[in-house]
């Protein structure tokens, strides 16, 4: 009587086995080799890339300095990311696009980052105060003698920009209002072809811009930054979404910067190599841009610049800034006072509301550069 088929057993030297082994290998074989073959050909885990715009001027240019000397994918790559700095013409566009999203971080001042991101929506960190205005901004005149020359007079600048700022804290100086002059908005880009036309009497610009205008015939600044120290603040900002993802971007960027700040204030080859390179960068010589650093208060030392931060002179700046952009309309559309948008400082102090606060002054990673703990 025939077993069980669940007994039964194939003949050890059956062909079947033979072939299925075969089969069984070159499978084996096979999957081996395409999966060497997609490891070999998979692209790596990408490092995580930001973008940095600035625009032309004489606090700025240590960016292109750092990106064109390495300095940036050097501090990069110690953190495992990518950096890419980006010089845009128009200073208002850069910060638009900051705005939209197409950049991480971006140069700007203290104002215009109240009133552009912060103003549409956009929570931006102050990561880096890199100096603030101490006669790089100014108000230049053709065939005047005194600021009070500027009554009646159309001037051209960018219009809502820290130049407007300035034009009218130059009026309240000497009991005007902007009700005494005509403001002609015109790109930074072209403010200095247009002082060069006969018909364009008065401007206020910053440097370089500025000290192309003064040094043509006949012209004279008759006020400048210089007369409101501390009020016109250039920062490198930062998205606050991103930078609490990311802080390594916050240390990349405060590593980066602070090293150009070392070599670019030290009285070496390297550190006259760096202030060259800078120069001509923005268009000028060495000598005319230690001019343009002689009315910059640069803070070199990062505990310095954290310093600047925790003042209470900066709080009392932001009121005055806050009050300006309100009375221009600078804030969100119907705002009925300065408060509507928050300002953070440090110390956890915040003017306006703290349930919509869109603009944050941070000393940490300054404070991390001081501590060289970076």
């Amino acid at each position: 009587m025939p077993a069980p088929s669940a007994h039964r057993k194939t003949p050890p030297h059956s062909p079947t086995t033979g072939l299925q082994a075969l089969a069984l290998h070159l499978r084996s074989w096979t999957c081996c080799a395409l999966v060497g073959l997609l490891m070999a050909s998979a692209p790596s885990i990408a490092e995580p890339k930001f973008r940095l715009a600035w625009s032309i001027y004489v606090g700025w240019m240590p960016w292109d300095y750092a990106a064109a000397s390495g300095i940036v994918d050097k501090w990069a790559k110690r953190y495992g990311i990518d950096i890419e700095v980006v010089q845009i013409n128009d200073y208002i566009e850069s910060i638009n696009q900051f705005t939209a999203g197409a950049f991480d971080a971006c140069t700007m001042t203290n104002m215009d980052m109240l009133t552009i991101p912060a103003a549409g929506g956009v929570d931006s960190t102050a990561l880096l105060v890199g100096d603030f205005s101490n006669g790089n901004d100014g108000l230049a005149m053709k065939g005047a003698n005194s600021l009070s020359d500027v009554r009646g007079q159309d001037v051209y600048l960018v219009e809502l920009s820290v130049s407007h700022y300035l034009l009218a804290r130059a009026l309240d100086s000497i009991g005007l209002s902007e009700r005494d002059v005509q403001v002609v908005n015109t790109s930074d880009a072209d403010i200095v072809s247009a002082f060069a036309t006969k018909p364009v009497r008065a401007v206020v610009t910053w440097n370089p811009q500025l000290s192309a205008v003064s040094s043509m015939p006949g012209a004279k600044v008759l006020f400048d930054s210089g007369d409101i120290p501390g009020e016109i603040i250039d920062l490198t900002a930062v998205n606050t979404d991103t930078l609490k993802r990311h802080p390594e971007l916050g240390k990349a960027l405060a590593g980066a910067w602070f090293e150009t700040m070392a070599i670019m204030s030290a009285d070496t080859p390297e550190g006259i190599a760096a202030r060259t390179h800078m120069a001509e960068a923005s268009g000028t010589d060495l000598d005319g841009y230690l001019q343009q650093l002689g009315s910059t208060r640069m803070f070199y030392d990062p505990a310095e610049a954290a310093s600047f931060v925790r003042s209470p002179e900066l709080m009392h700046t932001m009121e005055l800034v806050r009050g300006f952009s309100f009375d221009h309309g600078l804030l969100t559309e119907g705002a009925s006072s300065p408060d509507v948008i928050g300002i953070a400082l440090p110390n956890d102090k915040v003017l306006g509301k703290r349930s919509n606060v869109k603009m944050r002054f941070t000393t940490e990673f300054m404070d991390l550069a001081a501590e060289g703990t970076l």
